[in-house]
């Protein structure tokens, strides 16, 4: 009862008129901010951490907040439309919200994500008000050999099921995890694939990796082909659901905040894991898998329902235990820290009527995220009917305007052309590219993740299935990789049958 009264004063500051303001231009500012490729709301926060400094303090985490979920739907958009990420966590939006859109289904697709982002952040908040402290002490609990068997769960699991075989499926992941090598080794500080260049001793950033490999290699893959097809008319269908889209995507927007939520809460690669593992369960569990791949409305609706809701488990990690479990969180934290305060577990005593404030500014910023999205459905639909080569010359060009900005060195342009070109014959010989953006952010955390556990055990590579939590996920894993070999055996005897049977 405490709990709910804590909120209900937190919606009695929320509903100010100035936080009101501060909630609605967060989350205009953040669809913004999300559509144009290669910023996101990480980078957002960080260039707006001078401005609000000025700012009450719960105006700006309001704002903030907005920023964070409306950034998340508008990464999903550019993904659906034009096949190009805003950020990393709509990497999975573009598998099947983008042939949605070119068969003329793109509203249907931007108002399947924006309802899922709904639910699935509505879900999540009401998770973080009631078990705000058990998923903190979860996460404190589970250790560096859980995390790297949660890992090694995502790589097998989207290279299992993405591409023509899944040999082409492990080999765009270890060109992935080759470009997540690139930079200083954690450990030894020695440098690796650098090649001598001093500006890639910090790595590749992801931003430009995400944004090369979609948005550079789609423009070079549709400027090879332009001249043998011809420019599509993209019909602009109604910005709502019908009733059979609505009976296909209820039941995953309500299964994405089961995988989102938790993932969001621990550091195992923020929105990107449980966006991927969601995809594959709704893949998995679908009556018309024939869809997956050509357009396939659960696709979109379930992974994009996750990945709000791992937003709301991100901020219980941070607010409970000051634990930022992605860049857009240690952005936060860093506001935080700002402003004078420290999260942690005596947050909720100390700074009482900011935290309630910000939860409750979170239902409210999700319902603007609603309703100012779905209306603007057919005015983002409308950026497909922009002749290709302007469109594609604008994406190169805020491509580029991205990359420039993570770190202001004209090294990142040359990355980016380079792995633009890599992405464009990934295209070419038929690797899909979504393994390699994991690879990507995955692989560095993973890396880590396994040095540490071997360290403290002193070598022992047992200690890597001394955990329940290990032990269940591996197994997993095992079901993911023999599943598909076990039904070949079975489906083999049956076609040596059907002769046989004539």
């Amino acid at each position: 009862m405490d709990t709910f009264s804590s909120l209900m004063d937190g919606f009695g500051h929320a509903l100010t008129p100035t936080n009101l303001l501060f909630a609605a231009i967060g989350v205009l500012l953040g669809t913004a901010i999300g559509v144009l490729p290669g910023i996101g709301p990480a980078m957002a926060l960080a260039l707006l951490l001078p401005v609000t400094y000025a700012f009450d303090p719960t105006g700006a985490f309001i704002m903030f907040a907005g920023i964070y979920f409306g950034g998340m739907f508008g990464g999903s958009t550019t993904s659906i439309l034009l096949n190009t990420p805003g950020e990393s966590a709509a990497v999975v939006a573009a598998i099947e919200g983008n042939p949605m859109a070119r068969s003329g289904r793109g509203p249907q697709a931007l108002a399947a994500a924006a309802i899922g982002h709904f639910v699935g952040g509505m879900i999540g908040t009401i998770l973080l008000v009631l078990l705000a402290p058990l998923v903190a002490g979860l996460a404190v609990g589970i250790g560096a050999p859980d995390y790297f068997a949660v890992m090694v769960l995502a790589f097998v699991a989207v290279t299992s099921v993405l591409g023509s075989s899944r040999v082409r499926g492990f080999a765009s992941l270890a060109i992935g995890l080759a470009i997540g090598l690139v930079g200083l080794d954690p450990l030894t500080g020695s440098q690796r694939l650098t090649f001598g260049i001093p500006q890639l001793a910090d790595g590749i950033d992801v931003v430009i990796v995400a944004v090369g490999i979609f948005a550079v290699g789609e423009a070079l893959w549709v400027a090879a082909h332009l001249r043998r097809t011809e420019q599509e008319v993209i019909p602009v269908g109604q910005p709502w659901l019908g009733s059979d889209d609505l009976r296909r995507t209820w039941k995953p927007w309500l299964r994405g905040p089961l995988i989102g939520f938790p993932f969001g809460a621990i550091p195992a690669g923020g929105a990107e894991i449980p966006t991927f593992l969601s995809y594959v369960l709704e893949r998995r569990l679908s009556r018309r898998r024939d869809e997956f791949g050509k357009g396939a409305i659960e696709g979109v609706a379930g992974p994009e329902s996750a990945s709000s809701a791992s937003s709301a488990g991100t901020l219980t990690a941070m607010l409970t235990i000051g634990l930022p479990t992605t860049a857009t969180a240690a952005v936060m934290l860093a506001a935080f820290q700002q402003f004078g305060i420290q999260p942690g577990p005596l947050l909720f005593q100390r700074e009482s009527q900011l935290v309630w404030t910000l939860i409750a500014s979170l239902f409210i910023g999700l319902v603007l995220l609603l309703v100012l999205n779905l209306p603007l459905a057919p005015v983002w639909a409308k950026l497909l009917r922009i002749p290709r080569p302007y469109l594609y010359a604008g994406i190169l060009f805020f491509a580029c305007v991205g990359a420039y900005a993570v770190s202001g060195q004209p090294v990142d342009l040359i990355v980016l052309l380079v792995i633009g070109v890599i992405g464009f014959f990934m295209r070419r010989y038929g690797l899909p590219v979504l393994p390699a953006v994991l690879g990507v952010i995955l692989g560095p955390d993973a890396e880590l993740q396994l040095r540490r556990a071997l360290q403290i055990a002193d070598g022992d590579w047992l200690t890597l299935v001394s955990t329940p939590l290990a032990v269940i996920v591996y197994l997993a894993i095992l079901v993911l990789l023999l599943v598909p070999i076990a039904r070949k055996f079975v489906k083999r005897p049956e076609k040596e049958r059907e002769p046989a049977d004539h």
